[in-house]
């Protein structure tokens, strides 16, 4: 966005897409379709992943895998973050909730999606560092806070979508109170050795439906309680 980048790194940029739409061919049987939808795709080759990791893992930014990114974090990996993004359906006009900023990579990719980012994490220098680079990178529509995303930022709820980037072992009421009624939630969810990715709709009558995509591997949500 505001800063000019090397011709390189828009190279690897857009082979990392390539194998995220690749991998997303070969996930087709989980995911439903053979495809993402052309607008995450999109996204995805234009927020600079190397501007949100580490100097010393800036090199391996384009490579499909995890990073770490200190503090006992990583950034997920780019064909998770696009399926992810994907299994949100975000709209235009939406508000979408992160819980887990990280470095702020995600909220860069779903501020090129939806009207409103709201993103909460929990390790202050994490979230500080997210929220410099988001600026110096020049989103506007991405607020971010320091604090326990277990409770989720009631003060700006209802959201049309919501993404978890920590596991709980159970669904977050909590954060399921903070959603529209035909809204959104994508998670992974369960103990750290059999987590699922699970996408979560919040039908007409409150009640949360539930659709497991396929086994992951996150960090378990962290929580001040």
């Amino acid at each position: 966005m505001a800063r000019e980048e090397p011709t390189h790194l828009t190279d690897l940029r857009l082979n990392m897409v390539d194998e995220i739409v690749h991998h997303a061919e070969l996930a087709a049987l989980y995911l439903g379709k053979c495809a993402l939808d052309s607008r995450v795709i999109a996204a995805i080759g234009k927020v600079p992943r190397h501007e949100f990791v580490p100097d010393e893992v800036k090199q391996y930014a384009y490579f499909d895998t995890p990073l770490p990114i200190g503090w006992s974090k990583t950034i997920s990996q780019p064909f998770i973050a696009a399926v992810m993004t994907d299994l949100l359906a975000i709209e235009p006009s939406d508000r979408v909730l992160e819980i887990g900023t990280g470095r702020g990579y995600h909220a860069a990719v779903f501020a090129e999606l939806a009207a409103e980012v709201f993103t909460v994490e929990i390790v202050e220098e994490l979230g500080v560092a997210a929220a410099e680079t988001l600026t110096a990178l020049g989103y506007r529509n991405i607020r971010t806070r320091i604090g326990d995303g277990a409770n989720g930022w009631a003060e700006f709820a209802p959201y049309d979508k919501m993404l978890l980037a920590a596991s709980p072992e159970r669904l977050p009421e909590k954060l399921i109170a903070q959603l529209k009624p035909g809204g959104r939630l994508v998670l992974p969810l369960g103990p750290e050795a059999a987590q699922e990715l699970v996408l979560v709709t919040k039908l007409e009558s409150g009640e949360p439906e539930t659709r497991s995509i396929f086994p992951v591997r996150f960090a378990p949500l962290e929580t001040s309680h």
